[in-house]
């Protein structure tokens, strides 16, 4: 009889260890795993909406109005430079195109038109630029060139035009906005090889040419 009521009281404690035990185990879990509906994610920021710029040189999109201070930047590209200025008395319109292929050297090609009262001339020439790089927005240079000045009497094109050889010489002054933009002031003399009338010995004329513009600059790689 003994022996049952302590098979039985074994069997009770038993049952409620067993009972606290999966009780316990629960409530941890619960503890642990937090309810899903009471924890939100922060918001998401909605995405900029992408830019419609194109710009010259991709590689700048997003570096802002930045040069680059490394004189890597001035080697291997390209550059489109429209102008106005004077030629003499008169004012000039010009438009030139260049290369560099490296780091202080440069080829330009050059067409000015100087339209005037009694006659109108074209000035085309082939230029070498030479710079020394420094850090910054401001970069001075200097060029030689040599070339054709045509001049036609009145403002017709079809007029008989008379053609001389004309040296260039000067210097100018960048302002960078941009590796690929700035913005260029010049000063060029032009001397104009000619000859007088019923004269055998040659003649030089002298003029000045002060321009200012942009230059645009596209890099072509390495």
């Amino acid at each position: 009889m003994r022996a049952r009521i302590w098979i039985s009281l074994v069997a009770t404690f038993a049952a409620v260890s067993t009972a606290r035990a999966t009780a316990q185990s629960a409530d941890s879990t619960a503890a642990v795993v937090p309810d899903s509906a009471a924890v939100s994610s922060p918001p998401t920021a909605p995405k900029p909406a992408p830019s419609k710029t194109t710009y010259l040189v991709p590689e700048l999109e997003g570096a802002g109005y930045r040069v680059s201070r490394g004189p890597e930047r001035f080697a291997h590209r390209i550059s489109f430079s429209p102008a106005y200025g004077a030629l003499g008395d008169n004012e000039l319109f010009a438009f030139r195109v260049g290369y560099s292929p490296n780091t202080w050297l440069g080829y330009e090609a050059s067409l000015g038109h100087n339209p005037a009262e009694g006659l109108h001339a074209l000035l085309h020439t082939f230029n070498v630029l030479l710079r020394y790089p420094l850090p910054g927005r401001f970069q001075p240079y200097a060029t030689l060139g040599y070339g054709m000045m045509t001049v036609y009497p009145g403002r017709a094109l079809n007029a008989d035009a008379v053609t001389k050889n004309a040296l260039t010489f000067g210097g100018g002054l960048e302002l960078y906005i941009r590796d690929d933009v700035s913005v260029r002031g010049e000063m060029r003399g032009a001397s104009v090889i000619g000859q007088e009338l019923n004269q055998e010995s040659a003649v030089v004329y002298d003029y000045r040419e002060y321009t200012i513009g942009f230059a645009f600059y596209r890099n072509l790689g390495s």
